[in-house]
């Protein structure tokens, strides 16, 4: 177990790394207390069991996320006999608040199933691994892999394959038809707060809310790629008012489309391409025969 006190300017990045332990076999019972921050509880082998503060109790089995919140007592503990495996990470930070509008953090659910705890475990190890004396990096590095700890829990939840992703899949599949909320629902064989509540679990925000997203996202592409005029752009992400999208656009992304297009094109060294390289094989820019200036 390592403990760490991040300096006021490490808060503004977000998040703080407060803690990390590693350990395994017939532990000790936890509580019943309180703490003032975030834990994140990953349970990677054996089973236990969580009590609430009603006292409620939650069977724990492996793989599987205990959140820990603050102001919130908790109780908690392996199977006497058998034990588990777990994995702690303390932290606090400003952003906090954001993970946790988005579903990465769920205070109302302190028992999480899990698919895999492998991503979470070795976030928690890398963790571990930075928490060496003298280690100039140490609240950077910490920091920055419980950003990435609070990504691969999310991913790794049951929820997120169970409903979640095929509902995504398919407003994302028809984002650009010029259909309401109600609409795509009806589409789904859903009710729309079933739709809500899915696209809220899948993706923290609204049916609407991600639709705009991955509209925007393509118009940003079509801007940069194409010479398309941004009547076409709209056409083509789903708006037949081209005055309408760049209010939205303009709203969202800070820029007109014109403007956007005129920052992003020139960026685009070598030309644009929708093959993604292999991490190994990395593009390269051929030099020999750029025209010189002068």
């Amino acid at each position: 177990m390592r403990y760490f006190t991040p300096r006021p300017l490490h808060h503004q990045l977000g998040l703080v790394c407060l803690g990390v332990g590693l350990q395994s076999g017939q532990l000790p019972a936890v509580g019943p207390r309180t703490l003032d921050h975030h834990v994140a509880v990953v349970v990677s082998a054996g089973r236990g069991w969580f009590q609430t503060p009603d006292g409620s109790p939650h069977r724990v089995l492996a793989p599987a996320l205990l959140w820990l919140t603050p102001g919130v007592p908790h109780h908690y503990g392996p199977d006497p006999e058998e034990g588990w495996d777990e994995g702690f990470v303390d932290f606090t930070g400003p952003a906090v608040h954001a993970y946790t509008e988005l579903g990465c953090i769920q205070p109302d659910t302190p028992v999480v199933p899990l698919v895999d705890s492998g991503p979470a475990r070795a976030a928690v190890a890398r963790i571990a691994r930075a928490a060496h004396h003298g280690n100039p990096l140490l609240e950077l590095e910490t920091g920055a892999a419980v950003h990435e700890l609070l990504v691969a829990l999310r991913r790794a939840r049951v929820d997120a394959t169970a409903e979640g992703a095929p509902v995504l899949q398919a407003l994302a599949r028809d984002a650009f038809l010029a259909l309401s909320v109600a609409e795509h629902a009806a589409r789904l064989g859903m009710s729309p707060a079933t739709l809500r509540a899915a696209v809220r679990r899948g993706a923290g925000c609204s049916p609407k809310d991600y639709l705009l997203g991955v509209r925007l996202n393509r118009a940003k592409e079509l801007l940069v790629t194409t010479e398309l005029p941004v009547a076409a752009i709209a056409r083509r992400v789903g708006y037949e008012d081209p005055a309408y999208f760049s209010r939205l656009f303009s709203r969202r992304v800070g820029v007109a489309p014109v403007h956007f297009r005129e920052q992003q094109s020139g960026t685009v060294h070598g030309g644009w391409s929708a093959d993604i390289p292999a991490p190994d094989q990395p593009p390269t820019i051929d030099t020999r025969h750029r025209p010189t200036t002068g």
